[in-house]
């Protein structure tokens, strides 16, 4: 059994900063890329930002230089940094993680159950 757990989101006022992190854990094998998406109602689930296993960052537009994406590869884990948040910020934030399982033997894409972010303008 594997599991990316979130913790970090809120409600915060615009400008405000908060920072979210995901643990991964279970039956692992590997970890290669690491990132975050969000959904907002009535949308699409959209790209936030991904890390390679290496530690190279990928940001989205909205994100890039207001948000900062890091990893710790022996504790399995991945946090977002998100400073200057705006209220069009408001989504809920899932992690994302490909990883090669001892179960599955094969890369495949897991997924968190998301956590909660209300920018209030």
């Amino acid at each position: 059994q594997v599991q990316l757990m979130e913790s970090g989101g809120g409600l915060v006022q615009a400008g405000g900063s908060l920072r979210l992190s995901c643990a991964a854990s279970g039956s692992i094998f590997s970890i290669n890329t690491m990132g975050w998406y969000r959904q907002s109602p009535g949308k699409q689930r959209e790209l936030v930002a991904t890390i390679t296993s290496g530690g190279n960052p990928n940001y989205a537009d909205p994100a890039k230089g207001r948000f900062t994406i890091s990893r710790d590869n022996a504790k399995k884990t991945v946090s977002l940094q998100m400073n200057g948040l705006k209220p069009e910020d408001t989504a809920v934030y899932y992690c994302q993680s490909r990883m090669v399982t001892f179960t599955r033997l094969y890369e495949d894409d897991y997924w968190g159950q998301g956590t909660q972010v209300i920018v209030s303008s």
